[in-house]
């Protein structure tokens, strides 16, 4: 809130005017300096966005219970959803690999991310005490099984094959045109980040239907055999879940507008069917993602039930 006083004030430190679609000169933080007016946005909008969730913090520290848990979640989702992670684990490799980055945007990403974190851990400190999750394995669904393939599936399918090939300069569903164009300005390391983290990140989604996603492996220093904690993995999951879902609608919904306004033909999409998939491989994988992370959180909800009623009856 402080900063964002300070831009109001006419400051411009750490601020970035960046369009996301048009970097230019992204190291600079795109004119930033040069911006008169400031947007309500990134203004006086985050200034009593940001009172709102000090409020929020306020009551549920004071009047911790069912409804500060539930309003602690739902500014958790908010931060997460704001904070677009899917952007950062394309920018940060690409940042790391040595392209221009605008650390303005990296830097507060990064933020909205860690307070989704924190929001998240005040929620279920606000919220009613439940029993001690019981150490053991208890079995997934098959159905959430089968949901957690695809979510593995799909970002390898979808994302790293077509990606894979680009890099290596196959005009796979693209005009080799648009190809050459955009392989101009990627260096080696950076195609092959982008090629190779989702799918990487993707295999974690394994980790929700194995029993190293519910207790420690051995292999970890003083942790072996001990229950993983719930939220340690349904927060994470199901902000990615939530993430991929959004950014698989709302760009399917801006593609759906070009199309109707004529901005885009249905030639151009035959032309770049490929990279009009990876929108839909994006829902799949998210809905795939949030289904699994349901059944995770059924299973393990089932444990601590089980455990409450075992202490109850001793």
């Amino acid at each position: 809130m402080a900063l964002r006083l300070y831009w109001i004030a006419g400051g411009r430190w750490g601020y970035t005017a960046c369009d996301r679609t048009d970097l230019v000169d992204p190291g600079g933080g795109c004119g930033a300096d040069r911006v008169e007016s400031l947007p309500f946005g990134a203004g006086w909008g985050a200034v009593g966005a940001g009172v709102v969730l000090a409020a929020v913090v306020l009551h549920a520290v004071r009047f911790p219970g069912r409804l500060a848990s539930a309003v602690s979640w739902a500014a958790a989702a908010l931060l997460a959803v704001l904070a677009f992670p899917l952007h950062l684990i394309f920018e940060l490799p690409a940042a790391l690999s040595g392209r221009p980055s605008d650390w303005r945007d990296l830097g507060g990403r990064l933020a909205l991310v860690a307070g989704g974190v924190l929001f998240a851990g005040l929620a279920n400190a606000s919220g009613p005490r439940r029993a001690p999750v019981a150490a053991g394995y208890r079995p997934v669904p098959r159905w959430a099984r089968r949901w957690a393939y695809a979510a593995v599936a799909l970002p390898v399918v979808g994302w790293a094959v077509p990606h894979g090939l680009w890099a290596l300069g196959v005009p796979f569903g693209i005009p080799a045109g648009d190809l050459n164009d955009n392989r101009g300005g990627l260096s080696t390391w950076t195609g092959v980040a982008i090629t190779l983290v989702p799918p990487l990140a993707g295999l974690l989604v394994l980790g929700l239907v194995q029993r190293w996603g519910q207790q420690f492996p051995a292999w970890v220093p003083g942790l072996r055999g001990r229950p993983v904690p719930r939220l340690l993995a349904l927060i994470p999951a199901g902000a990615v879940a939530l993430t991929l879902v959004t950014y698989g609608v709302l760009s399917g919904g801006i593609a759906v507008g070009r199309l109707v306004t004529g901005e885009l033909s249905w030639s151009e999409v035959a032309q770049e069917w490929a990279v009009a998939a990876t929108l839909l491989v994006f829902l799949g994988w998210g809905v795939a993602l949030g289904v699994t992370t349901t059944g995770y959180a059924r299973t393990t909800r089932a444990r601590q039930e089980q455990t409450a009623t075992a202490g109850m009856s001793s």
